[in-house]
């Protein structure tokens, strides 16, 4: 079946789920649950967007389909940067209750953050990719451990509202947040444009590209901050969701039988899409919001995740 068949296929499935996800069980008080529905959609519709075209770009730079931005400690450095206001000025501080500001500095610190990283690893070009994800992985793991050390010396009420931040959560998203978000994928839509034309030549490989005409380390600095962005973004507005990304993408891929962009990138960004309104639904549906979305996900992206791994090991 033709891709374009296959990603109109999966456009009616996502128009159906969220047409289904508002107009379920309405009610006659539809003045109230629909604007508050539409604002979750809303929601929903930008995480799936960031974390499935921040995914898709960082495998093909990376030529890896079991790894995804979290691994560069951009989640646990989130949960940082929450736990330690809390931890520094309490849960009532302005940094906290002002969910435009508290969205602003967590994806500034982040950016900053992988910013940093770039320009410190990249100086000297070559191969520094694989020790800037070495490098990712360390100070995730760093940055949890801090995490842990500074909720077990917080007041109990504290923690509450540091543990209310350590799922995604698609309920009661602030649409002044919403609109920074917007914003933000949109600039970061509109800067990816121009470095469009490069991935499917990426996708063979750095020597390849070199070999191609392709400025390889110009090019993926450039990626990698736009992937610091999208996973920023996704990440201070519902929370981390971390094995969505490598979920959705290998699903694409098996799906579409592509290795063109311009279809994995829609194709990705629909899947995760149709799974997180589809996931929404049964959290409300089925489980009457006793879990959350990011424990599902994470459950069968951690299934997923040990399956590629044995699958990898056998073609070893």
């Amino acid at each position: 079946m033709n891709p374009r068949v296959k990603i109109s296929f999966l456009a009616v499935f996502a128009v159906m789920l969220i047409a289904t996800f508002l107009f379920i069980k309405l009610g006659s008080n539809w003045g109230y649950v629909l604007p508050r529905r539409g604002t979750k959609i809303l929601a929903i519709v930008l995480t799936g967007t960031a974390i499935g075209f921040s995914t898709v770009i960082f495998q093909t730079i990376t030529n890896n389909r079991i790894l995804t931005p979290s691994i560069l400690g951009i989640d646990s450095l989130y949960m940082l940067v929450q736990t330690f206001v809390i931890f520094l000025f309490g849960s009532m501080s302005f940094a906290i209750t002002s969910k435009e500001f508290n969205f602003l500095l967590s994806v500034g610190i982040m950016v900053l953050f992988t910013g940093l990283l770039f320009k410190l690893l990249f100086q000297g070009g070559g191969k520094n990719l694989y020790l800037l994800l070495l490098i990712g992985v360390v100070f995730g793991t760093l940055f949890q451990s801090l995490t842990t050390f500074m909720q077990v010396l917080i007041d109990p009420n504290e923690f509450l509202v540091v543990q209310d931040r350590m799922f995604a959560s698609f309920n009661n998203v602030n649409t002044d947040i919403l609109t920074l978000a917007i914003a933000g994928l949109v600039l970061a839509t509109l800067y990816f444009i121009r470095l469009y034309k490069y991935l499917d030549v990426l996708s063979l490989g750095r020597e390849a590209a070199i070999n191609l005409g392709v400025d390889y380390d110009y090019v993926v600095k450039r990626l990698l901050v736009i992937i610091a962005i999208l996973t920023s973004i996704s990440t201070a507005l519902v929370g981390p969701i971390t094995f969505l990304g490598l979920l959705v993408v290998n699903v694409a891929h098996e799906f579409l039988k592509s290795y063109q962009h311009k279809y994995l990138i829609i194709g990705s960004v629909l899947i995760a899409i149709v799974a997180l309104v589809g996931g929404q639904l049964i959290v409300e549906r089925v489980f009457t919001f006793s879990t959350t979305l990011s424990v599902i996900i994470n459950f069968i992206g951690g299934i997923y995740f040990i399956y590629l791994l044995l699958r990898e090991n056998k073609s070893w």
